[in-house]
């Protein structure tokens, strides 16, 4: 079969993430099952010829102009024929049912962006960005399509899709869960781990207030930052540590290796996750199958990849506040960490690539 993914990132992009991880998984299967897999998507600042596994890629244009040579690509014929097209929606639609190919089409959503546009965009573009979704959601909403949590597939059907066209697909995580939790060795004091990219979505500065709320009902406790930021909000976030009465508190490491990661998790006691929204928050299972449970914010995607007082802790609220006090309840109680800690390791032993391929090929009936 021959199979068109159009996509704006890829896994080599600057700004990829788990969303990036996900797409090279299932096309790498693909692509080992036997079927010619083309992945179409933008290019960036020295991205070079770099191809990903066994599948081909093709690069051309930037974070705007990718969706315009995607059209003029298939209207020059330059795709071919594709039995399948996948159009991975980010932010923007790539609107390939206007190509005029007779392929087999479906859409992938990892999330919406809605409320992503006020924190990430700048006015007035973050308005427009708002208003403008609905609009062409509305225009899509006829197609089919995969998401990979019922959240978002909540979202879609708000936004007039056919609850019967949405399907689930499960995400898997790359991380092997560590053979045993008695394997796994924890921070002498009870450390919390902020990680990921230091940015407005990520809400990170809500992470830092909420440490500093707990950090004053628990002596001990520590946190730690990792991962890379630049611009305003990250200075705002390395200000604020500090000035923090507690600053001799908190380490940040910056970008780090997955291997140190990986080490990361499996030390940390507890990750915080706050993001304004997720397709599902793959740094929490992943975490999970290192030996941790997360605290997060009730919000798309982590709600699915959280189950409250099963394998982590979800805050009442929204807020640093909130989120200090479901850390000071799992540092209290002891058994309810032992517990949390032992299912969400479990549970992360069945989110598995295989698991979502396997899904994937039969929601799409390939062999």
């Amino acid at each position: 079969m021959k199979i068109l993914w159009l996509s704006w990132k890829d896994k080599f992009h600057p700004l990829a993430g788990g969303a990036e991880v996900v797409t090279d998984q299932l096309l790498t299967r693909l692509a080992k099952d036997g079927h010619d897999v083309t992945l179409f998507t933008a290019s960036y600042p020295n991205a070079g010829n770099r191809e990903i596994g066994p599948y081909r890629v093709v690069r051309s244009g930037g974070r705007l102009s990718v969706y315009l040579k995607a059209f003029r690509a298939a209207k020059r014929g330059e795709f071919g024929s594709p039995d399948l097209l996948i159009e991975e929606i980010n932010t923007v639609p790539f609107f390939s049912q206007f190509y005029g190919l007779r392929s087999k089409r479906t859409l992938f959503f990892h999330q919406l962006a809605r409320e992503v546009w006020f924190f990430q965009m700048f006015f007035p573009l973050n308005i427009l960005g708002y208003l403008i979704e609905p609009l062409y959601l509305k225009i899509l909403s006829s197609n089919k399509a995969i998401v990979v949590s019922e959240s978002t597939k909540n979202d879609l059907c708000r936004y007039g899709f056919k609850g019967e066209n949405v399907s689930i697909v499960p995400v898997g995580i790359e991380l092997e869960p560590v053979a045993s939790l008695k394997s796994v060795t924890k921070f002498n004091d009870f450390t919390l781990l902020s990680l990921g990219a230091i940015r407005p979505m990520k809400r990170t500065l809500d992470q830092i207030k909420a440490f500093e709320h707990a950090r004053s009902k628990i002596p001990e406790l520590k946190l730690i930052i990792a991962g890379a930021g630049e611009g305003g909000y990250f200075n705002r976030c390395m200000t604020y540590i500090k000035k923090s009465q507690f600053s001799s508190d908190v380490t940040y490491l910056g970008r780090v290796s997955s291997d140190k990661k990986v080490k990361l998790m499996q030390q940390s006691h507890a990750i915080l996750v706050t993001s304004i929204k997720e397709g599902w928050g793959l740094i929490v299972t992943e975490a999970n199958s290192q030996g941790t449970p997360a605290v997060v914010y009730n919000v798309d995607g982590l709600r699915d990849s959280t189950k409250n007082n099963v394998t982590g802790l979800v805050s009442v609220s929204n807020t640093p506040t909130s989120l200090a006090e479901q850390v000071i309840a799992l540092y209290n109680d002891k058994a309810l960490y032992s517990r949390l800690r032992n299912t969400a390791w479990e549970w992360s032993k069945e989110i598995t690539f295989e698991n979502s391929y396997n899904c994937f090929k039969q929601i799409l009936f390939i062999k």
